[in-house]
């Protein structure tokens, strides 16, 4: 019986993606008020982020429940007795500890592999994916472990925020005095390292921190999967998509959208990139934040300070 793939809303895979794919999807939560959405299920992202934008409701977040992910794995146990469920990094939500406790509540003797992607968005998408057409490939669940595994440690992420005010709301961002006032009309650009968001540059214009985007894009090598991550700029994803296409076969280029439960805190505007590149090409993460910034060229350190940015572990 073939693998199965699990992963979170936070993927940012399309229902398509998914569906082609065999990639069982278990939504998080986003509560406006009295009202609580399942993550891509009961809420469009068009609706969603005029929402985010007009209400006089902030949204919240929270992850699934143990027993979402236990009744997930004792429907695919139906089919399979190998599981492999990727998520979230467990820095920034409790989403994956949810799917570790759902395992055990699970009533099925499958063999079932929790994994942290260390990564949001497409990071985790595209390590999805991976693990998915291993699967369907006839990979068993040690191979495909061992290959997600790897390639955790060569995804990238980086994305240009066009306002910080909606980290700000969310209490995703360090109250420190330098953030208010006419700081908050910078455009912060963050790269995901070892699980968390780092920032690394201001910018003044949306543009500049698209063009950090190109750069950081352009010093990989042999880029093997590329995705391009909006919110509420489609055109604008598109056009970069067609910048970077003659890095990666087109057949691994991808255009995604940025789902509410991550949306709270992108909000309008916001703009990333994420891709993969093969075992060894690229060294392994430093383990200080100078030797980050020494390895992104034409990227700044900030002159002003920024916390870690975290997900509500609800």
């Amino acid at each position: 019986m073939p693998v199965k793939i699990v992963t979170d809303s936070t993927s940012d895979l399309s229902p398509e993606l998914a569906r082609e794919n065999d990639i069982s999807v278990v939504p998080l939560y986003v509560r406006f008020g009295e009202h609580n959405y399942r993550d891509g299920v009961d809420i469009s992202l068009d609706e969603f982020y005029t929402r985010l934008t007009t209400s006089n409701i902030h949204p919240s977040t929270s992850q699934p429940s143990p027993a979402d992910f236990a009744r997930t794995y004792n429907n695919l146990a139906k089919e399979t007795d190998q599981i492999i469920s990727i998520h979230l990094s467990k820095k920034l939500s409790g989403t994956y500890n949810a799917a570790l406790q759902g395992k055990e509540f699970a009533n099925t003797k499958a063999e079932i592999t929790v994994i942290d992607s260390e990564s949001v968005s497409m990071g985790l998408g595209m390590t999805t994916l991976m693990a998915a057409r291993l699967a369907k490939a006839g990979a068993n669940i040690q191979k495909i472990t061992g290959e997600v595994k790897e390639a955790i440690r060569h995804t990238h992420l980086m994305g240009t925020f066009d306002t910080l005010k909606y980290l700000v709301i969310g209490g995703r961002i360090g109250k420190a005095k330098a953030l208010v006032g006419s700081v908050l009309n910078v455009k912060p650009v963050l790269i995901m390292r070892e699980g968390e968001l780092h920032p690394v540059a201001n910018v003044r214009t949306h543009n500049k921190g698209v063009e950090k985007l190109v750069d950081f894009v352009k010093e990989a090598l042999h880029i093997q999967e590329l995705t391009v991550i909006h919110t509420t700029t489609p055109d604008e994803a598109d056009s970069l998509k067609n910048r970077l296409a003659a890095l990666v076969d087109t057949s691994f280029l991808h255009v995604a959208r940025l789902g509410p439960a991550v949306g709270v805190y992108g909000g309008p505007g916001m703009m990333a990139v994420a891709f993969r590149t093969p075992a060894g090409d690229i060294e392994p993460e430093p383990k200080d934040e100078k030797s980050l910034i020494d390895r992104i060229p034409k990227i700044s350190v900030p002159s002003i300070h920024m916390t870690k940015i975290h997900l509500p572990h609800r």
